[in-house]
């Protein structure tokens, strides 16, 4: 039985017993009755109330597990972006120990952003599959070459062809 049902029945035990409300203690028991009352009607607004939050905090802690895990998806793509920049910048440490005159590029993928160090050797394949998103990429050598006649030949013997 709710609050407010048996504040309910306390009413009609008072309507039941016919007591006079015009005596003194006739006047106190209705006052008491619907002061119970009303603290029924709020405790009941009150318990609705929780319930209305309870149900808010369900989905506020769903949607914070639905951005934890997305979180969880971000941190793990950092973390492979920095293994494949670690060992790009490895390999061009290692390389250039053997050979000064390889180059690198970093180059963005257009669809995921992702950053990607590449070879020459990648470069003349004409493309490859950006490991982040698996998007094929294709690269145009007539950029690197326009960019070698700025430079000269390649060569360290100073001339400007």
């Amino acid at each position: 039985m709710t609050v407010t049902e048996k504040t309910a029945y306390l009413k009609g035990l008072l309507e039941g017993l016919k007591i006079d409300d015009s005596t003194d203690q006739g006047k106190l028991l209705c006052a008491i009755v619907d002061t119970l009352n009303d603290i029924a009607l709020s405790v009941s607004d009150l318990e609705s109330d929780a319930a209305d939050m309870a149900e808010e905090i369900e989905l506020i802690e769903d949607a914070i597990d639905d951005i934890d895990d997305e979180l969880e998806e971000v941190e793990d793509t950092l973390d492979d972006v920095c293994d494949v920049l670690e060992d790009c910048f490895d390999e061009e440490d290692d390389e250039d120990d053997e050979d000064e005159d390889e180059n690198f590029y970093q180059l963005s993928c257009p669809t995921c952003g992702e950053e990607i160090c590449v070879d020459e050797d990648v470069l003349a394949e004409g493309g490859m599959k950006c490991p982040a998103c698996g998007e094929d990429l294709e690269f145009d050598l007539s950029l690197l070459e326009d960019e070698d006649d700025d430079k000269g030949c390649g060569c360290d013997c100073g001339c400007e062809h």
